[in-house]
């Protein structure tokens, strides 16, 4: 079994300051807003060609309220060292991938732009 260290403040501030950074969205905040974004993420570590993989998973949601708008999938990997001689070795390549990943999932949601900007205009009933 292989140890990561990858603390959920870590992966969350990492989110946050990427998305900020991007510029996707008007305003980033945890608290409750009319769109909102569900992000799951998921990371795998992998050993070939002797080195170690980093594998990041994104599955994310755009809501409206509560209502489901659309779902997104991202995925990236990225190779790391020959040798893990600590869990801090792990920080670079797991970022690496995790921007890539996060890259990847922003344009889909990009691209979907028109989608959101119509059914925020709309009157509530």
């Amino acid at each position: 079994m292989t140890l990561l260290e990858w603390p959920q403040h870590d992966v969350k501030d990492a989110i946050v300051q990427y998305v900020q950074q991007r510029g996707t969205f008007t305003s980033i905040s945890t608290d409750p807003a009319d769109l909102s974004l569900h992000l799951t993420t998921k990371l795998m570590l992998t050993s070939r060609q002797n080195r170690y993989h980093y594998r990041i998973h994104l599955q994310a949601e755009m809501h409206e309220a509560t209502h489901l708008t659309k779902s997104y999938r991202a995925e990236q990997e990225v190779a790391g060292s020959f040798v893990r001689w600590t869990t801090a070795s792990d920080r670079d390549p797991i970022h690496n991938a995790l921007q890539l990943a996060l890259e990847e999932l922003l344009q889909q949601i990009e691209t979907d732009q028109s989608l959101y900007l119509i059914q925020l205009e709309q009157p509530q009933q």
